[in-house]
């Protein structure tokens, strides 16, 4: 039985997952939102200027007020902004699985940050939602991405050819996942996070 409790604060040993604000639009513009590098396998296209920014975070801001959306901004602690941003992209309530994205402005790549939010919010969606299998998926193109999904513990299931559209256009889609069994297994013996959730 699932039960949506929506976009909670979460802490980790060196991240703030919280809900977006209208006051992230300048951060998030600065830090991966106008960066090309950083949406070159994303399906939405680099904000042109920060009113796209601020016009993006309006609709998260009124989707907040449903259980069931799910949409951190990831604050480094160290400089009190966010870097980036994780969520369900879409979910399926019959069979209690979901997909996850992320993006993460580049200036902070291969340090072990979008690994740390991952875990976090796996642990949120299995433990307190109640999700059985979450998904994740990136471009053939982009196996950096992948290496995220190993990371926190998802197993490679396939490649669905031509499956996906994205900046790049109509590419090749990499598929992870991981159940709760899997997660649970692999939290007891290697997973050691520091987190909360605050309502």
């Amino acid at each position: 039985m699932m039960k949506h409790d929506g976009t909670v604060k979460i802490l980790t040993d060196r991240l703030i997952l919280r809900r977006f604000t209208m006051e992230d639009a300048e951060a998030m513009y600065k830090n991966w939102a106008s960066d090309d590098e950083v949406t070159q396998y994303l399906p939405w296209p680099t904000h042109a200027d920060v009113n796209v920014t601020r016009s993006v975070i309006e609709g998260w801001i009124q989707n907040y007020a449903n259980p069931d959306f799910y949409n951190w901004a990831i604050v480094l602690k160290t400089i009190g902004e966010p870097i980036g941003s994780l969520g369900v992209v879409k979910y399926d309530e019959k069979t209690a699985s979901a997909a996850i994205g992320w993006c993460i402005g580049k200036r902070w790549w291969g340090q072990g940050i979008m690994p740390e939010a991952a875990r976090a919010v796996l642990q949120y969606l299995f433990n307190e939602i109640g999700f059985n299998r979450i998904a994740a998926y990136h471009d053939k193109n982009n196996p950096k991405s992948g290496r995220v999904m190993q990371k926190i513990g998802m197993l490679r299931e396939g490649t669905l050819r031509a499956s996906g559209k994205n900046n790049q256009g109509i590419v090749d889609e990499v598929y992870y996942s991981i159940l709760k069994e899997d997660y649970e297994k692999d939290h007891n013996q290697n997973i050691k996070l520091i987190w909360k959730i605050e309502k």
